[in-house]
């Protein structure tokens, strides 16, 4: 702890969206990290009065812990950059946009990155111009097997790998339970990943690749945050050389979109060695099973080190 000065941070976990209970636990994980790094740490789940809170106690550093929209779609990350304390984490503007997956996606294929064809649906559409005839549609555009998910959201939730016709329907529902839009993916066969994006003061950098391998194929909510259903090796079992091209396509999707701090980008590497951009997270998950802690800790860097390495960043407003 003697290279960073003590700080007094404000945490914020819980919130109301799909994803508070995980938000509570990557807060807890986080204020642990930083308490035992000799920093004044205090949690606070937000609510009618936090503004005014935050006001009041005047933290040196506010660090987001929200997943889900409460944190991810930009509102409030905008609101927080009006109070002038500085936070860690992306602007608003920059986390509107990665929020949608369908932008982000359209963003980084403009910017020459590889990313799954896809179709982004929302519930009036489907409705409108009558499901049976949009899913035939869909199967003969994008082909099988597809993937369909909630086009904003995280943890999994309501992601579904179709393989047959007859479970389209019900992924569209399971799809449009987290999001009024839901996004129509073709499948890309190959080794999932993850890259935790860091800046501690001296630029993006990547941290070590996570290689995904579910025991049951699919990386799916309980999969994420139950220990044992997912196996985990870092770094990747990749090559040297699709290591380095999946390390700098992180780096610069993370730049494109305009993130900061600190953000997890997931990809998928096929046969060929091509990194297709699936969706980049505003605020990781940073709980006890999270892939951005695994990354750290297989740098040898402490949990305690790195967050208080990003909370020094943080304070200096960049």
């Amino acid at each position: 702890m003697s290279e960073f000065n003590s700080l007094n941070i404000v945490i914020l976990a819980g919130g109301i969206s799909h994803e508070r209970d995980v938000s509570l636990r990557s807060g807890r994980r986080v204020a642990d990290a930083l308490t035992g790094g000799g920093h004044t740490v205090t949690v606070i789940d937000p609510g009618a009065n936090l503004l005014t809170t935050l006001t009041e106690q005047a933290p040196d550093v506010i660090w987001p812990t929200l997943h889900g929209a409460t944190g991810e779609d930009g509102a409030l990350l905008s609101l927080l950059e009006t109070t002038g304390i500085p936070f860690l984490g992306s602007t608003g503007p920059a986390a509107a946009l990665a929020w949608n997956k369908g932008t982000a996606k359209e963003l980084v294929r403009r910017a020459g990155f590889a990313t799954p064809p896809a179709i982004a649906l929302s519930t009036e559409t489907f409705r409108d111009l009558g499901a049976t005839s949009v899913l035939e549609h869909l199967i003969g555009a994008i082909g099988l097997p597809l993937v369909v998910k909630p086009a904003q959201g995280g943890s999994s939730q309501g992601v579904t790998i179709v393989r047959t016709a007859a479970d389209l329907p019900r992924a569209m529902v399971d799809a449009y339970t987290y999001a009024n839009t839901a996004l129509v993916e073709a499948y890309i066969d190959g080794v999932e990943v993850t890259v935790a994006v860091i800046d501690t003061g001296t630029g993006p950098t990547a941290l070590p690749i996570v290689e995904i391998v579910p025991v049951d194929g699919v990386y799916s909510f309980e999969a994420r945050y139950n220990a044992g259903e997912t196996d985990f090796y870092t770094p990747a079992r990749l090559s040297d050389e699709a290591s380095a091209a999946v390390s700098a396509t992180a780096v610069a999707i993370h730049t494109l979109l305009g993130l900061r701090h600190l953000s997890r980008i997931d990809l998928i590497v096929d046969a060929a060695g091509t990194a297709w951009f699936l969706e980049a997270n505003v605020l990781p998950g940073l709980t006890e099973t999270s892939l951005v802690p695994q990354a750290i800790e297989a740098t040898n860097q402490t949990l305690g080190s790195t967050y208080s390495a990003l909370a020094a960043n943080a304070l200096t407003g960049q």
